[in-house]
């Protein structure tokens, strides 16, 4: 049983400038919902009970989207507008936060998280990488982990001139969509295969020995990948490959046909609704 996840999202959004200059990437809005509403509602749906948000010094705004809002809540009930109460009521969910206080990378955040982890397995969860998938395209990674007790990382197959901007694996297929990796390499000028790293992951906790082990790359970053590939040596890692649509939040092409698709699938539902 999985029972907490990490999102990382302390990141300045450089390719969203000047946007995210003043809002933070991850509060970027879908249809009438920020992108990191979604994410954890995939984590709830997928059964995750804990939840730690690293953040930035500039980005109190997304604690406060997950907090209660007094003022408004009153203003609602005042104008006999209680219906809409239920938008605005925080999740269930404990949701934690850390500071990372330098942009050291994303190995760096995870880090972070390991007395939030407490020696338990965990999922990590990017929150610029959205599926709207009906059901939590986390629930069959943490399945796999079930099946294989190994660390389980989210794949989908990508066009060939667009691999120099993921994470790619060398691995051999298991089944129609499992794999065991051999290797990943960040960003490769000569790809290993066409399947890229998507931004979920199930760990387990002795990935925290990994990351402190690695090295700073490029601007001092510490990388998830490098660690991840450096854990592919000594255990056994097992890709999962999606079907399921993926839109990256960073990408303006991709961001706008999420918009376009997420309004399409809210008004399906209206109509639906109305018949």
């Amino acid at each position: 049983m999985i029972r907490k996840a990490i999102i990382p999202a302390a990141g300045y959004g450089i390719r969203n400038l000047p946007a995210t200059k003043v809002i933070p990437k991850e509060l970027f809005p879908i249809g009438n919902k920020p992108a990191i509403d979604y994410v954890v509602a995939e984590a709830v749906q997928a059964g995750i009970t804990d939840i730690l948000i690293v953040l930035s010094r500039n980005k109190t705004e997304v604690m406060n989207y997950f907090d209660r809002s007094p003022e408004l809540e009153a203003y609602l009930t005042e104008r006999q507008k209680e219906n809409l109460l239920p938008l605005i009521a925080p999740t269930k969910l404990n949701i934690q936060y850390v500071s990372q206080h330098e942009p050291l990378g994303l190995g760096h955040a995870i880090l972070l998280g390991q007395s939030f982890a407490a020696g338990e397995p965990f999922a990590i969860m990017l929150p610029d990488q959205i599926s709207l998938s009906r059901t939590s395209i986390l629930t069959p990674l943490i399945k796999c982990f079930g099946q294989y007790r190994a660390n389980v990382i989210g794949l989908q197959t990508v066009k060939q001139e667009l691999l120099s901007n993921y994470g790619v694996v060398s691995a051999s297929r298991l089944k129609a969509r499992t794999y065991d990796i051999d290797s990943i390499v960040e960003k490769p000028l000569h790809p290993p295969s066409q399947l890229a790293v998507i931004g979920r992951y199930i760990v387990k906790p002795n990935i925290f020995d990994k990351l402190q082990q690695t090295r700073p790359g490029v601007n001092g970053e510490i990388q998830l990948t490098d660690a991840l590939n450096e854990a592919c040596l000594s255990n056994r890692m097992i890709g999962y490959a999606y079907n399921e649509r993926w839109y990256d939040t960073s990408i303006e092409e991709q961001y706008i046909k999420l918009q376009q698709r997420a309004l399409q699938l809210k008004s399906t539902k209206i109509t639906t609704e109305a018949e």
